[in-house]
């Protein structure tokens, strides 16, 4: 790589989350950041002016070839054939860096260190320190899900802010610890409506990410709602399952017994 093509790789990683460089030589550019601990290296291409991005094994990289197809050499690696592609590849990269575990967690961790020692007076600690960890967990949970999911609905696709929800599959207060209840396979981004009836186990999802509504969500009620027809969820990861097997015995538990509605 040349000077050029170096300074065209630096600024694409400054410009979307890879701002820390780790090595830099002619062959390569290794960066990271201090937003998340995943490494990228990025090599000379085939032709000039391109590049190949590797990104850590695991579930960056198979989540960005699931966003990225066209992207995708296989396994680890990425082509990029200018540096448009290189920034859209990386900041794609360093989203998912952000929300997969284990790194809202670590967030998750300092945030509430930072606030309970800057508290002047430990009246109550314990109580103070579960809403503390409640709040701020809550906070991160809702933005490793819209990093995860573009900022979009997970069925819909509505992308307005103020419409969406961070929805837990296996419920906070059920979890176990807070690497359940942050990590982001842990439920979905949905709009406010879709929510209410995935938290109140009204809905679930199929194995296949299809919608599945308990008997007194009926075609009119869902009509009513703007829910007619069919509805799945625009992809399911490995990942989810476990979490959404846990919904989906929840949601069969709260149904009325056979012959009954309500």
């Amino acid at each position: 790589m040349n000077s050029l093509e170096r300074t065209l790789i630096l600024k694409a990683g400054y410009d979307h989350g890879w701002e820390v460089v780790v090595e830099e030589s002619p062959a390569q550019i290794v960066m990271t950041s201090a937003l998340h601990q995943a490494p990228t290296r990025i090599t000379a291409g085939p032709v000039a002016g391109s590049w190949v991005a590797n990104f850590p094994p695991g579930p960056i990289s198979r989540e960005l070839a699931r966003a990225e197809p066209s992207f995708h050499l296989g396994g680890e690696r990425f082509a990029a054939v200018n540096d448009a592609q290189l920034g859209r590849l990386l900041g794609q990269a360093a989203r998912l860096a952000r929300a997969l575990p284990d790194e809202p967690c670590h967030r998750f961790t300092k945030a509430v260190a930072d606030e309970l020692a800057a508290a002047i007076t430990p009246t109550a600690a314990t109580e103070v320190e579960r809403l503390v960890r409640q709040r701020i967990g809550q906070d991160i949970y809702r933005e490793s899900l819209m990093e995860y999911w573009g900022g979009a609905c997970a069925v819909t696709g509505v992308a307005v802010p103020e419409l969406l929800r961070a929805s837990h599959a296996k419920g906070w207060a059920e979890c176990t610890c807070d690497a359940e209840r942050l990590n982001v396979f842990n439920g979905f981004l949905l709009s406010a409506n879709l929510d209410a009836l995935f938290d109140r186990r009204l809905m679930t999802f199929t194995e296949a990410g299809e919608t599945a509504f308990a008997p007194a969500i009926d075609e009119a009620v869902r009509a009513k709602l703007g829910l007619d027809g069919p509805l799945r969820l625009r992809w399911l990861s490995p990942e989810h399952r476990p979490f959404l097997a846990w919904h989906q015995a929840a949601f069969t538990n709260a149904l009325p017994p056979r012959g009954k509605t309500t």
